[in-house]
């Protein structure tokens, strides 16, 4: 069995490319790329992960609530979920500034305030090619637009609403505590 790809870093062409649709989610090169994102995040301990971000610059993102080496203490934990062609259908008109970190960032190591909707409600297609409308609020819905995000080559940085908020990772783990 081959061994997942690692996560790209800020730098490399695809992370700044706008992903294109799948055409069929049961082609067996998007269901390996699933099952990348699956391993890669799940490895790295994140708790959402765009293909852009390994690479593949296909518009599907994965995420799963839970319990990280960094996330000790989650509220809502919530299972695995698969995106693949997501849209957001419609999102809540208050927001919520909190902040961020990224893996494509990683090596850099730096976590930033962004203001995101405080509810989204997406309509994507899961693993299996179903469709599916899923509405979430809080940390989850602010995953699903930083996910979204990286499909349309953005990265968190381009939205940290004051640049000298910026925190080195150390920093950010001290002040979670």
């Amino acid at each position: 069995m081959n061994k997942p790809p690692g996560v790209v870093q800020l730098g490399n062409k695809v992370i700044r490319s706008k992903a294109k649709n799948v055409s069929s989610v049961s082609d067996p090169e998007v269901q390996m790329v699933i099952r990348d994102l699956i391993s890669v995040m799940r490895e790295r301990n994140l708790v959402g992960l765009a293909a852009p971000q390994i690479g593949i610059g296909k518009r599907i993102f994965v995420t799963e609530v839970r319990t990280t080496t960094y996330r000790k203490n989650i509220a809502q934990p919530d299972k695995l979920r698969v995106f693949v062609n997501p849209k957001i259908r419609s999102h809540s008109k208050s927001t919520a500034t909190e902040y961020e970190g990224c893996g494509s960032v990683a090596e850099a190591m730096l976590f930033g305030p962004v203001k995101r909707f405080y509810m989204v409600e997406v309509v994507a297609f899961n693993e299996l090619g179903e469709e599916f409308v899923f509405q979430t609020n809080g940390f989850l819905a602010r995953i699903i637009q930083h996910e979204m995000d990286h499909l349309d080559g953005i990265v968190f940085i381009d939205k940290v609403t004051d640049t000298r908020k910026l925190l080195g990772r150390e920093e950010y783990i001290y002040l979670r505590k």
